[in-house]
């Protein structure tokens, strides 16, 4: 949710647009969320502090963040100039990850929610940024128990940005039903595929899919305006699934669920970083794109939430419903000649089954559920495969 904002809302927009229009094409960093566990019971431990003193001096101390609540942890790829090294990235802050928490005898787990994990047990962490969250949403926070993946991707040009904000929109569900992992939650099985989604878009303010904007001026006036009603006093309290960042020079798209092995985080962000690239060079290409009203995002939204992969969304410029594995293998196809050019290609790949439908199978056949958050805490380390 990020760092506390030390600008001016002033400084801070002038910032923006600086370093959007000063930016560069197609960096990428990655971010991905773990909930802390206690190796015998798997239950959330408040435990985040004791990682961040034992990574001082670590690789992995500049790339590790504290994420709302003390039984979670972020580590970052940091920024890459390819998806290659992105690639390496992932697994690599995994394994750094490890080597901290396995000496303290910690698990770790990597899907969108924690199957029974009561949000009363959770403890907001000691931060000036949590603190001010807190403070501002109370029940709405502390609800929020819920582990994402996000990928940043540099875009040059304010305008460019929001217009690639404006596109990547319609895409947002599709996403979403590729990710989906979070089909437990308090206790009960909820019979959606992305249960965090529920949890965290529909709960917090300025969150979910945005409007789209005209350009940067139209998004500029939106996010003064919020300052001068007093609705935010940070950039980062613009929750959407996908956003200009008012701090870095780039796109982040923050609509998935956290995914359980390297190998999915991997493939899952390869998609993500291609169809912004070629969603980028359409809009160079003034490629006909159809700004989807929100109203009907929403529509595709809702069932990428409660059906997942195993569901249908809607082909809204055809007004026909395809398959949610039909609109993700026409998603592949169509960012292919930006991800060969982008050396993206080899890294594609649609899951068999994602954590979702595996969760899913799995209750179906009688499996408990401890055993089934068991293999996906297994299945964190790299090297493993579902």
């Amino acid at each position: 949710m990020g760092d506390s904002q030390n600008l001016t809302p002033a400084e801070q927009i002038a910032l923006a647009r600086e370093q959007f229009d000063g930016g560069t094409d197609f960096s990428l960093a990655v971010e991905e969320e773990f909930a802390l566990l206690d190796p015998e019971t798997l239950t959330m431990v408040n435990r985040f502090e004791e990682i961040v003193e034992a990574a001082r001096g670590s690789a992995l101390e500049p790339n590790l963040a504290g994420e709302l609540i003390a039984s979670e942890v972020e580590i970052k790829t940091g920024r890459c100039e390819t998806f290659a090294e992105a690639a390496r990235l992932i697994p690599l802050r995994r394994t750094q990850l490890l080597e901290i928490t396995d000496p303290l005898a910690l698990e770790l787990a990597a899907v969108g929610t924690h199957p029974w994990a009561a949000w009363q047990d959770q403890r907001i962490i000691d931060t000036p940024h949590y603190r001010r969250n807190d403070e501002i949403l109370k029940y709405v926070v502390w609800r929020n128990n819920t582990f994402g993946l996000h990928v940043h991707v540099g875009i040059k040009g304010v305008d460019r940005a929001i217009w690639v904000c404006n596109a990547l929109r319609n895409y947002l569900p599709t996403l979403l039903a590729i990710s989906s992992s979070s089909t437990f939650i308090e206790g009960v099985y909820s019979h959606l595929h992305s249960a965090r989604s529920q949890v965290f878009t529909k709960m917090f303010p300025r969150c979910g899919i945005p409007d789209a904007f005209e350009d940067w001026n139209d998004y500029e006036g939106y996010v003064r305006f919020l300052y001068d009603t007093q609705s935010i006093d940070e950039h980062t309290q613009l929750w959407w699934s996908v956003r200009p960042h008012l701090a870095y020079p780039t796109v982040e798209i923050r609509i998935c669920d956290a995914q359980p092995t390297a190998e999915e985080s991997v493939a899952l962000s390869a998609l993500i970083y291609a169809l912004t690239a070629r969603l980028a060079r359409a809009i160079d290409e003034r490629e006909p794109i159809v700004w989807q009203p929100r109203r009907l995002l929403e529509e595709n939204f809702w069932r990428a939430i409660r059906h997942g992969m195993d569901g249908e969304l809607i082909d809204l410029e055809g007004k026909r419903v395809v398959s949610a594995r039909q609109a993700a293998e026409d998603l592949v196809a169509y960012v292919l000649p930006v991800a060969d050019e982008l050396g993206v290609t080899p890294f594609l790949k649609l899951p068999e089954r994602n954590s979702a439908q595996r969760q899913q199978a799995l209750h179906a056949e009688g499996v408990p559920v401890f055993d089934i958050y068991k293999d996906i805490v297994r299945s964190v380390r790299p090297g493993t495969h579902v």
